[in-house]
C-alpha cells in the first residue's frame, strides 16, 4: 500500500474521534444528527449561517420532517439555536453554539493527534 501512513493515521483519527464521542460531556448524536449539525456548521464556519427553511431542504439529512425532528433535537441537547437578528423577523438562521464549536475543537484536536504518530 503506497500511502500506508495515511490510511494509519485515518484509523487513528477515528479511534480517537470515536473516544471523544463517547465521552459523558459529549451530547450522544444519531448519524443524521451529526450529518445535519456538520452541514450547519460547516456552512456557519463558511461565512453563512442557514435559515430554518434552508436546513429544511438539506437533501443530506433526510426529509424535511426528519431534518426539523433532528434540528429539535440539536437545539434541545444546546448544539444550536435559532438567531432572530436578521431584517425580517421571520427569518430565523441555525448556528452553532460553543458547545458545539467545543465538539468541532476536540474533533481537531483528534486529528492533530492523529497525524502526530
Amino acid at each position: 500500500m503506497a500511502n500506508k501512513h495515511l490510511v494509519d493515521a485515518y484509523f487513528r483519527f477515528l479511534n480517537l474521534a470515536q473516544a471523544v464521542q463517547a465521552l459523558p460531556s459529549v451530547p450522544k448524536l444519531d448519524a443524521a444528527e451529526e450529518r445535519l449539525l456538520e452541514a450547519l456548521t460547516a456552512a456557519w464556519h463558511a461565512g453563512r449561517a442557514l435559515t430554518v427553511t434552508e436546513t429544511m431542504a438539506l437533501s443530506t439529512a433526510g426529509a424535511p420532517a426528519t431534518v426539523h425532528r433532528k434540528l429539535t433535537r440539536l437545539k434541545e441537547q444546546g448544539l444550536v439555536t435559532l438567531d432572530e437578528t436578521a431584517a425580517d423577523l421571520r427569518t430565523k438562521s441555525v448556528v452553532p453554539t460553543r458547545k458545539a464549536l467545543a465538539y468541532f475543537e476536540q474533533l481537531a484536536a483528534c486529528l492533530e493527534e492523529a497525524k502526530k504518530k
